[in-house]
């Protein structure tokens, strides 16, 4: 019989949708923006009508289809997305005029790419009749039989095949921080960017998706499955790829918060303290199993002693992940503890097949099903 159950939160309680729709923004943004690449900067704006977003979202993501390979190799952060996707067409962009840059590209390969460097090679590009291709992606990476972080430092490898460079420029660093603060202003807006990022928004004017979530079952079923759960006695938790600002705010505003212990609330936040404390250790995103084991032990425990944690636990059979991706599946994989596995995240239904799979141990159409399917054991 389980003892404790901990709920992934983007496509298990809340939808992705605004996520997906931020990044693709963000993309758009620090493609066309004068603040970066500035290829299109008299079309750039910061406020746009669904149909817009919806049609940038297609143009970016290609109907989802980017968004949907990355998540099947196992990338669940947003923000590695953002990355990948952006870094991915600025080589391209890069490879159509290495012929006659060649020294330009040569350097910026080798150095940070922060923002200044982007505005560098903004006034370059805007010398030459450069295009874009989304649809790429699926092509180039589509080659490679990467996973998780591997895909990230695939970028090197495209640098070299596409520009002839050995280069290291294009693993995690500044140039992630600079996507990661324009998906930020998108998401939290101007009245939270600076408690979200420590820093203010450059392009002002963002309104933020904050306070437009949307539910994945009505805001009071899912309630009732919280209240339901407290008073069978299950201890409950949340680990979650969000950062603390993006998990708490939305459980305040739907009245979700008081159900939790904020001890068995682990975030983004939680994971970038621990990998900041040890530096020398590798990613402890999901599939990393760090997220739930310190939602096992609580935020109390050190990082030391989550990452010292003998895996699988011992008592692995009492605990219960639910969650959308296969990220999700893999770090319960590694705990030891049983899966659930709920199609409504990105590929709703068509998950199925997949998570079959690998073997999850239960799937449910949405996450008010668990309660019943507790009710049966």
């Amino acid at each position: 019989m389980f003892k404790t159950i901990l709920f992934d939160v983007d496509g298990v309680l809340l939808s992705e949708e605004r996520y997906f729709d931020a990044s693709a923004l963000t993309v758009w943004e620090m493609l066309t923006s004068r603040n970066y690449l500035a290829l299109a900067p008299k079309n750039f704006k910061t406020t746009y009508n669904e149909d817009e977003i919806l049609n940038i979202r297609n143009q970016v993501f290609v109907n989802d289809k980017v968004l949907k390979l990355m998540k099947s190799r196992g990338l669940n952060a947003n923000w590695d997305m953002i990355y990948l996707s952006f870094t991915h067409q600025l080589i391209h962009l890069l490879s159509q005029i290495k012929d006659k840059e060649m020294e330009k590209v040569a350097r910026w390969c080798q150095v940070p790419i922060n923002r200044e460097v982007l505005l560098e090679m903004g006034h370059v590009l805007s010398h030459y009749q450069v295009e874009l291709d989304f649809e790429l992606f699926l092509t180039e990476f589509g080659r490679t039989n990467a996973v998780k972080q591997e895909l990230l430092n695939y970028l090197n490898e495209l640098a070299g095949e596409k520009l002839g460079v050995k280069t290291t420029s294009f693993e995690k660093g500044d140039l992630w921080f600079v996507c990661e603060h324009v998906s930020q202003e998108w998401y939290v807006g101007d009245d939270n960017i600076v408690a979200s990022t420590g820093k203010p928004s450059v392009q002002t004017g963002k309104a933020g998706f904050l306070a437009n979530e949307t539910t994945l079952a009505p805001k009071q079923d899912i309630a009732g499955l919280f209240e339901f759960l407290i008073a069978s006695g299950f201890q409950i938790g949340i680990g979650t790829g969000r950062p603390e600002l993006e998990t708490i705010e939305p459980f305040k505003h739907l009245k979700w918060l008081p159900y939790f212990d904020q001890n068995r609330i682990v975030t983004a936040d939680d994971v970038l303290k621990a990998e900041q404390a040890i530096p020398k250790c590798s990613s402890l995103s999901k599939p990393h199993p760090f997220t739930y084991i310190m939602g096992l032990k609580e935020k109390k425990a050190t990082v030391k002693e989550c990452l010292e944690t003998k895996l699988p636990i011992d008592n692995g059979y009492s605990v219960l992940i639910v969650g959308d991706s296969l990220a999700d599946l893999l770090a319960a994989r590694q705990l030891g503890s049983k899966f659930a596995a709920v199609l409504t995240g990105l590929s709703g239904q068509d998950a199925r097949s997949e998570f079959e799979e690998h073997g999850a141990d239960y799937i449910l159409d949405s996450v008010v099903d668990l309660r019943g399917l507790l009710e049966t054991m």
